[in-house]
Formats: structure tokens, sequence, C-alpha cells
């Protein structure tokens, strides 16, 4: 039997009120809060999934060649984004949105007259089911339609079933990394136009503004990534120094206040570059395959930089001696310290950034992070091994081992993939959730 749109909704809101969210906010535990937050937000994920097709179809009946008797000019509006935005209160660029994934995971016809699936198959179904949300599904949908031209449809599929099962739960910024790695895998001879068209979109406007100096700059990766290895390595010190020092101590800096006090110390050190400078040496560390290099094609990262840079780049990058290359693909292998060593070495935390990118947890930068034994070294005995290893800031340390969250390594060296296992309180059925790196790589 069909189901309805609606029937999702209808779920949707029985396990919003089994969960509390027909109870006052304020006589919900913290546990019944996140709970009902969550039904809240799997209750707006259907309600999007309903009304998409709805949006599409006001578009339909609205579109340009239509002049005069378009439904949305006959409304009284411009465009039919302006009436759907208007009708459900939210931005234009929202409604744009909704538009695009209703027009893309509505079911089609031929031109015979046979039933079609949708244009987009597994993101109709993640949609329908409530899993993906319209704002994650419509990026998923952009990214495969300047991807159709140059792309086989069979791999594509393949790409989209992958997209749609790392999309949900992600942050906005962690979506935006998924998408420029899958577009760098997927379209690897348009990584070097895209990556000219960066180059030559840099800039840096410097204003005097209420008495402040405004700074703003948009910087390509190989441009951005001593600018950001730098003022990251600075603002890791302090976040250090803060986690070891006295509470009386602690730095009262935001992280904004201390980017921005990085990037005058930097200056400073610039004007009177006779002074020696105190500060850590600062390295940008870029990884690319063995045989992408030697062949000059094919795509490099930078770390701190979801977007991929053509390997020929990284030639240019290679001549300055604060560069490290990290090669993947050779003879070399990295050797772990069981017990001989209790801290990681700085070829291991290259090692594990290679596997992690940052923090395991919030994707904090390499920078601000140590790499924290999972078995500790005194209590149990840990090893000094890639195995027993992840990368940590501060925060997410003290905050996974005070709420009982576990990590779990499956695999070798920096192949290895990291889950976060959460406790019972954030998730009855302990369901590991993917980390690091693994969660924004493609095989398709």
């Amino acid at each position: 039997m069909d189901t309805s749109p609606v029937d999702g909704i209808t779920e949707a809101l029985r396990a919003l009120v089994a969960a509390g969210g027909d109870r006052p906010a304020s006589a919900l535990s913290p546990a019944e809060l996140m709970a009902v937050g969550q039904a809240f937000g799997a209750l707006k994920r259907h309600v999007d999934a309903a009304f998409a097709p709805v949006a599409a179809e006001i578009s339909r009946q609205s579109r340009r060649e239509l002049g005069k008797d378009s439904l949305a000019k006959r409304q009284g509006f411009a465009s039919p984004a302006v009436l759907i935005s208007t009708a459900t209160g939210t931005s234009v660029g929202e409604a744009v949105r909704i538009v695009q994934v209703g027009e893309a995971t509505a079911p089609r016809m031929s031109l015979a007259g046979e039933a079609l699936p949708a244009k987009h198959p597994h993101v109709a179904g993640a949609v329908s089911s409530g899993r993906l949300g319209v704002t994650a599904a419509a990026a998923i949908v952009s990214l495969l339609d300047r991807l159709s031209l140059r792309i086989d449809a069979g791999r594509l599929d393949e790409a989209e079933c992958q997209l749609v099962a790392l999309a949900p739960g992600m942050r906005p910024d962690e979506l935006s990394k998924l998408l420029a790695r899958a577009e760098a895998h997927l379209d690897p001879d348009g990584i070097e136009p895209r990556h000219e068209q960066l180059r030559t979109d840099r800039s840096l406007v410097l204003q005097e503004r209420d008495g402040m100096l405004v700074v703003t700059g948009r910087l390509d990766p190989e441009t951005g990534a001593p600018v950001k290895a730098a003022i990251d390595t600075l603002v890791g010190e302090g976040l250090r120094r803060n986690e070891h020092g006295r509470a009386d101590d602690r730095d009262q800096r935001s992280v904004r206040q201390m980017q921005a006090d990085a990037l005058a110390d930097l200056c400073r050190h610039a004007v009177g570059c006779a002074a020696v400078p105190t500060a850590p040496t600062a390295t940008v560390v870029v990884r690319v395959d063995l045989a992408d290099l030697q062949a000059g094609v094919g795509s490099a990262t930078i770390d701190g930089f979801a977007q991929p840079v053509p390997a020929s780049t990284v030639r240019r990058m290679a001549a300055d001696a604060q560069v490290i290359p990290c090669v993947l693909g050779g003879e070399s292998e990295i050797l772990d310290w069981g017990r001989a060593r209790r801290l990681f070495t700085p070829a291991q935390k290259l090692a594990v950034t290679e596997r992690d990118g940052g923090c395991v947890s919030c994707g904090a930068p390499p920078a601000w992070c140590h790499v924290h034994h999972l078995a500790w070294w005194e209590r149990d005995g840990g090893r000094t091994d890639l195995g027993n290893g992840v990368l940590l800031c501060t925060g997410c340390h003290h905050r996974l081992h005070s709420d009982g969250w576990e990590i779990r390594i499956d695999g070798p060296g920096v192949e290895a993939t990291v889950w976060l296992v959460p406790p019972p309180c954030v998730d009855a059925r302990r369901t590991p959730r993917l980390a690091g790196r693994s969660r924004y790589t493609l095989t398709a």
C-alpha cells in the first residue's frame, strides 16, 4: 500500500510526544531535552520532505514561459521562491533549496508515458525517510548535477549512495569538507582549473572602521596554508598552556581574540625580523599520493583546508622549507614505540594526523590537538603506538572522558578507521559513529 507524504510526519509527532515534547521544556531533564531536540529535528526533516514536492509543483506552475499565467505572478509574487519563502517564513535561499530537492526527488515520466524513478533516488529515499535534511540534500544534488556531464552514470550513482550514507548528522563545515573531497575524488581533471580560479579570486582588504582595523580576506589553499598553520600553532600553544596551567593563570581570551593576537604577533616579528622568534615553528603539511606526485596529476590536500589542490601545486610549495610533504603509497613505514616511549613523536603525530585529520570529535585543527593514548600509559600500561592514539583537542579530551564516550580504532596504520562510541545516556544502543578523515572519503 502506498504511503502518504504525511505518514512520516504522523510518526515523527508520535515519537516527539513519546520523548516528552508535549511537556514544558523547563520540566525536562537533560537527557529528555536531548531526546526532544532530536525528535523535533526528525519532525522538521519529515515536514520538509512532505513539502518539497509541493514546492517543486509551485515552481513548475510558476515557470517563466507561462508569463502572466504563472502561479506566483497571479498571487502577486515576482518568483516562486519569494512566494514559498513568504508562505513558510523562511529565506528565499531556503525556498530555492527546497524546490531543488523537490525537483530532484520527484518521480518522473518518460516521453512514452512510463514511470521513471527520481533523478536522484538515493537522495529521495534519505529525504523521504527523514534521515537527510533539505540543506544537505540540496548540496549533494548540486554536486551531482555539476558532475553529471563528466562522470559515468554508474560511478555517480555509487557516489550518491555513499554521500547519502555519510552526510546525516554532519555539521555544515563537515558537509562542505565531504563534498569538496568528493568532487576532487570524482573529477580529478577539474581540480587544476578550480584551483586556478581560487588563486585568481584571492584578495585582502584592510579598512579602518569605527576605530577598528577591519581585515577582510579570501585566500586560496596554497596562499592561505602558511597563514592558517602559523596562527593555528600559536593558538594551539595558548590552549595547551590553559590545559596545564593553574586556574588563576588561565588565559581569558576567546579563540577569536587569540587568533587576532596571533596575527599581530606574527606581523610584529615580520616588522622587526632581526629579532629571534620565541613562538614554536609552524609547518604546513601537504598530503599527496606518490603516484600522483610522480605523474603531476591528481589531487593533494593541505592540513586545515577542505578544498583539495592539484598535485602540481605541491611542486611549487615544496620549495618552501616550512612545508612538510606527506607522501603516501611509498615504502617507508612509521614505527610504533610500544612501551619504550611515553609521548608520541612528531613523526607519529604526523601519521595520526593523516589518519584523523584533526580532533576526531569536533574537527579542531591538528595544531590545537595532542595525540592521546586510548589505553592510558600509567593506569592501563598503554603502548605509544598508532593504534593506541587519537588526535583530541583539550575540550573534547575532557568531555569524552567525563561523559563516558569510548574510542575504537579498526585497522592498521594511517588507513585505520576511527569510531566514537557514545555512552548510553546519549544513545541507548551505543551505535558507533564514524570519526576522523574516514568521514570524508569516498571509495566509488
